[in-house]
């Protein structure tokens, strides 16, 4: 006898809440630690006597808590070093600067600052409203699309889900005052598509199997049928990217870290929410629908 994922859904409705609620908290107590594609920051630019790499530069900003800045060689080709450096971080005071400077010259020797100036965002205000509104018209026409391939509730159910990883990344980062960059965004984007892929292949098999429903067979008993019929297609899934996702976090650069780590949380719940609130609220729509057409022919017959 199997596990029944519908008959426990509702446990599993408050496992999500237990979980995106902290998250939504943070996020309205202390917000985002947004990075300087958003706030903008220092640029820095520095000819060393030496050629360095990006790597010697990287460790050098280690010690002040600035791994995490763009770090670009100057060169007319790629090249792995050069005495050319452009160091952008986020916003530098004056004596935060110098302090800065003084310890990377005695980590990587004497150098010329040809320039230190504030700069502005890359991601600015108007371009963060449009990325919200593309997400937005890339639901309305997800909504649109699986309403035409399957029905409505399905598409419905499917945006819940994905809005549910989306929230939950969210909420982690702001939990844990992960910087959000540039790369954030893409890892969010590429969550949200892993998410509703997932879901789609459950929602497929449910159809199919409506097709040869019973009469006698209630909706909870099909959609825990059809999601034991796709759960290793899901956990085989979920193992690859999550294995390949993992190797980038723990094992690529520090520029990497924050958008490997988004990945991981959203790809982990991608999979929780296609098995355990995607079709779940599916059933609960069509189950209240059916008790409330039940009640009127009730009513209607008295």
């Amino acid at each position: 006898m199997k596990f029944d994922i519908i008959g426990k859904r509702y446990w599993f409705f408050l496992i999500s809440a237990l979980i995106i609620i902290p998250g939504l908290i943070s996020i309205a107590t202390q917000g985002f630690n947004l990075g300087i594609d958003f706030t903008g920051g220092t640029l820095l630019d520095l000819k060393f006597a030496r050629p360095v790499t990006v790597t010697e530069v990287r460790a050098a900003l280690q010690d002040y808590q600035l791994e995490n800045s763009t770090i670009q060689l100057a060169g007319n080709e790629q090249v792995e070093s050069s005495q050319n450096v452009f160091i952008r971080t986020h916003v530098l005071s004056d004596d935060e600067r110098r302090v800065v400077l003084a310890g990377v010259e005695k980590s990587l020797g004497s150098f010329e600052t040809l320039r230190a100036e504030k700069v502005g965002a890359v991601i600015g205000e108007e371009l963060t409203k449009n990325a919200v509104y593309a997400l937005l018209i890339s639901w309305a026409l997800m909504i649109g699309y699986i309403s035409y391939r399957f029905e409505f509730k399905f598409a419905v159910s499917g945006i819940l889900a994905i809005a549910h990883d989306i929230l939950l990344v969210l909420g982690v980062f702001s939990l844990l005052h992960k910087e959000i960059d540039a790369s954030f965004v893409a890892a969010i984007l590429t969550i949200a598509g892993y998410s509703i892929n997932d879901t789609i292949v459950i929602f497929d098999r449910i159809r199919e199997n409506l097709k040869s429903q019973s009469k006698t067979e209630p909706f909870a008993q099909l959609v825990n049928r059809s999601i034991w019929q796709t759960m290793t297609r899901s956990v085989y899934t979920v193992l690859t990217v999550i294995v390949a996702t993992a190797a980038l976090h723990f094992f690529g650069g520090e520029t990497t870290k924050n958008f490997s780590l988004a990945l991981l949380i959203g790809f982990a719940s991608g999979a929780y929410s296609s098995i355990f609130n995607a079709s779940p609220i599916w059933v609960t729509w069509k189950e209240y629908e059916q008790r409330k057409r039940v009640a009127l022919k009730t009513g209607g017959a008295k």
